[in-house]
């Protein structure tokens, strides 16, 4: 096979398919040239895009080529340069012993295509995401909280201990246990019994008669009745 004729006429071919594209960056001692690709929607300010660069061995084709991938970096934060990389390495594998640089940027370009519909989707579906996760949200907002009964009652409890109500109840429940005086009465037996005891003992209460002795001695007027305010256990000043 003659290399040197197969990589000229197919470096000749490449560079009338991609006018004003593809650069020669050198002739000798082998070809060294870039091919730009890029995906769909590249040219309206979105898409993937990167540079192909091709190296001749010396018994290309029937030694693949050196193969470069100049990428920007808004490319490497979307896609795998490694993988784009094995891909085309893959393709120049099955297309070995022919010119091949055609397939590989075909192969190149398609991949990027396959990328950027991959990425599309996935923003479009994040994008629905989003939004369904807005509308439950906003569905909640005006339904509220479905509420259950393990849910009331932590609630309950939480309120609760917020209004300190359980310390409200406990002083409540305290002040309940005390009795008042007629309670204490009606519940203590040993007051009742206390009482009929000290009515039971009356007949030992003795009574000094001797005290009451002289009042049939007493002379008092109608005067002094009306005069003189009689308080028990107080004398007059006549005494």
């Amino acid at each position: 096979m003659d290399y040197h004729y197969e990589q000229t006429s197919e470096v000749e071919a490449l560079d009338s398919i991609y006018y004003g594209d593809m650069q020669i960056l050198q002739s000798a001692p082998m070809h060294k040239f870039s091919i730009p690709i890029k995906s769909e929607g590249y040219d309206d300010g979105e898409g993937l895009a990167c540079e192909l660069v091709f190296t001749y061995t010396a018994k290309y084709p029937e030694e693949l080529p050196l193969l470069e991938i100049n990428t920007d970096e808004s490319f490497d934060e979307m896609v795998d340069r490694n993988e784009l990389y094995r891909h085309l390495i893959e393709q120049a594998d099955e297309n070995k012993g022919m010119v091949m640089v055609f397939t590989l940027v075909s192969a190149g370009q398609e991949w990027l295509n396959e990328k950027w519909d991959s990425i599309q989707r996935e923003r479009e579906e994040e994008v629905l995401a989003k939004k369904k996760a807005d509308e439950e949200a906003e569905m909640k907002r005006f339904e509220g909280t479905r509420v259950t009964v393990e849910s009331f009652l932590a609630w309950r409890k939480q309120f609760e201990n917020e209004m300190g109500i359980p310390a409200k109840r406990e002083k409540e429940g305290k002040d309940k246990n005390k009795l008042t005086g007629k309670e204490l009465f009606l519940r203590d037996t040993t007051l009742n019994e206390s009482d009929l005891k000290f009515l039971e003992d009356g007949d030992a209460v003795k009574v000094d008669e001797s005290l009451f002795q002289d009042l049939d001695d007493l002379e008092l007027s109608d005067e002094d009745d009306d005069d003189v305010d009689y308080v028990p256990g107080q004398s007059s000043d006549s005494d």
